[in-house]
């Protein structure tokens, strides 16, 4: 999806061009003496742009955080699912294919490296989309490449996103 008609995906710098974004992200985890050693802080975090409720995020548990936090791992999951989602809806309307609903149970894989660092190794989305009308199946399915094609996310990561999609027909 190219264009954008107001600015509530960010700061808009050209309707065809550039897009710029800003987020705070702030450590709220210092228990008095800072990182004076790795048991020592918690990795509590406020994650906060301009006009939008903050997220309360944290390492993910095994790493030692909060588990009732997001993590930067659940954040990218959610940011692809949510990308493929908005760029099928924008896909869906140019083929002339009327959804009804959208569900997406996306999972990813993360392995480290035994140098403490990592990366994802793939994500899976797994969209199960209604759609309106019987004749409207293959259009619907066939607008999962384009959403791939136009999801900014997806396009900027270095590991697979593959797609099990399910397109189904609503109850009438």
């Amino acid at each position: 999806m190219r264009h954008h008609d107001s600015l509530s995906a960010g700061i808009l710098i050209d309707m065809w061009g550039e897009h710029a974004y800003a987020v705070t992200a702030t450590w709220t985890g210092n228990r008095g003496t800072g990182t004076s050693g790795y048991r020592d802080y918690d990795r509590s975090v406020t994650l906060e742009s301009n006009g939008k409720p903050a997220v309360l995020a944290s390492a993910d548990k095994p790493f030692r955080g909060d588990p009732t936090r997001w993590n930067p791992e659940d954040m990218l999951l959610a940011a692809l699912s949510e990308c493929h989602l908005l760029s099928y809806l924008h896909a869906a309307v140019q083929s002339g294919v009327v959804v009804t609903a959208y569900e997406d149970r996306a999972t990813g894989v993360m392995v480290e490296d035994g140098r403490g660092g990592g990366h994802f190794r793939d994500v899976t989305l797994r969209p199960v989309v209604t759609v309106a009308d019987a004749s409207m199946l293959d259009a619907a399915q066939a607008a999962h490449a384009q959403a791939n094609e136009w999801c900014f996310i997806a396009n900027s990561v270095n590991f697979p996103v593959r797609h099990e999609a399910t397109v189904i027909v609503a109850d009438r």
